[in-house]
């Protein structure tokens, strides 16, 4: 895997990108949105940014709130995407029980510097915690644990009705059925411990995909309840792996790909100073891994794939078709070339330990806003649009990396 650090000289901040772009040079263009709550709404800045630039993926897949970005993507024709996904964000970052006074401070406590920031977002999430969001989730009264023993769809301390109705509202199941675009969303079978794709164009679930599907893929235990679909219960596809990325690159046909990656969670942080802050860094640590560690394993497989293509060049083509494990290897080579254009949330100094729950409408939209300059940022690069060049294979981009892995 190679990787490419923007010239400063080439695209400084607030750099307007490619207006319409010609056709982009690969089969699919995938758009992979991961897990992070709160943090999401960084996805729909992202959204927005291609959006404006006129570049629509072929093939959405998310996980947890990136199923729920995807749904509101896949089930609005393209001019009006990107206002249900500020509709649906407003929603759900309103306070279950308002309080005028507090809710107009918020901007006023962002002029007063990170520490007054960090202790009014604090309020919003333990606000979260403790009233729910409006259109998303409500707390359980009474709590799960004044019981022994509940039904499947009640072990959880929230309940999401709340959001079934919000995305019923915003999303048209016909159109993510139709599979003009493909659908994939990650849940994980409870009873089985298995992870599953619902997929809009192949497989069991081809053509029905539900509010349910995406409804299981952001049921993050034991915040929130398994969703029930034909007998069987799920959960959030993060309890596995946070991110798509490899559902997309190993399907088949191996084809060129450009993917948008979108990171929720930074590796790169800080050493902690307190307790507060090493849980933080725990989580970030302990979602971005997983991510890296699966770019990294689709960059090297795909390095062997094209080691095994050239090597079966110097094999006569007789022996190429009569010997078994010739064949078998024929079948696993590919020369494809893939650009993985990565978009991570970088983190604030407001940021806490509950960021991926503090939903307060002021967040949101910095989250939004931060998006929304990292693609626009990242779409300058040109050269980030095109096939690699022929003697590489995987090409990674990301515009605030400072150094090569």
């Amino acid at each position: 895997m190679s990787s490419r650090e923007p010239d400063p000289r080439e695209c400084a901040p607030g750099t307007e990108p490619l207006a319409k772009p010609s056709p982009l040079p690969f089969d699919v263009v995938a758009l992979v949105l991961q897990g992070g709550g709160a943090l999401g709404s960084y996805q729909a800045g992202v959204i927005q940014g291609l959006d404006e630039a006129g570049i629509e993926p072929n093939w959405l897949a998310g996980i947890s709130i990136g199923a729920l970005n995807v749904a509101l993507i896949a089930g609005n024709a393209p001019g009006e995407r990107i206002g249900q996904l500020r509709t649906f964000w407003e929603t759900i970052c309103r306070p279950a029980l308002m309080q005028p006074v507090v809710d107009a401070m918020q901007h006023w406590i962002a002029r007063l510097g990170g520490d007054a920031r960090r202790m009014f977002n604090a309020s919003a999430a333990w606000r979260a915690v403790i009233e729910g969001q409006r259109g998303f989730f409500a707390p359980r009264i009474p709590p799960p644990w004044t019981a022994v023993e509940l039904p499947p769809g009640n072990t959880s301390y929230y309940d999401t009705a709340p959001l079934r109705e919000t995305l019923a509202g915003l999303v048209d199941l016909n159109r993510i059925n139709s599979g003009e675009v493909r659908v994939s969303v990650g849940a994980v079978n409870v009873r089985t411990g298995d992870f599953e794709y619902f997929d809009n164009t192949v497989g069991p679930w081809q053509g029905r995909l539900r509010l349910e599907h995406f409804m299981a893929s952001g049921a993050l235990p034991p915040g929130f309840p398994p969703i029930e679909i034909d007998g069987e219960y799920y959960w959030d596809g993060g309890v596995i792996s946070n991110t798509p990325l490899s559902h997309v690159l190993s399907a088949k046909p191996r084809r060129n790909t450009l993917a948008f990656q979108v990171d929720l969670w930074s590796a790169l942080g800080t050493v902690p100073t307190n307790i507060w802050d090493v849980q933080e860094r725990h989580k970030d640590i302990q979602y971005s891994s997983r991510t890296r560690a699966i770019t990294d394993l689709m960059a090297r497989e795909q390095e062997l794939r094209n080691l095994v293509r050239e090597l079966l060049k110097h094999i006569p083509e007789e022996t190429l078709l009569a010997d078994g494990m010739c064949r078998t290897a024929s079948d696993w080579a590919c020369g494809r070339q893939v650009g993985v254009i990565q978009l991570i949330y970088q983190e604030k100094e407001w940021d806490g330990l509950a960021k991926d729950y503090e939903f307060s409408p002021q967040t949101m939209h910095d989250h939004w806003e931060s998006g929304l300059d990292d693609i626009r940022q990242a779409l300058a690069h040109r050269d980030w649009l095109d096939l690699p060049p022929a003697s590489e294979r995987f090409v990674t981009y990301d515009v605030h990396r400072q150094s090569n892995p």
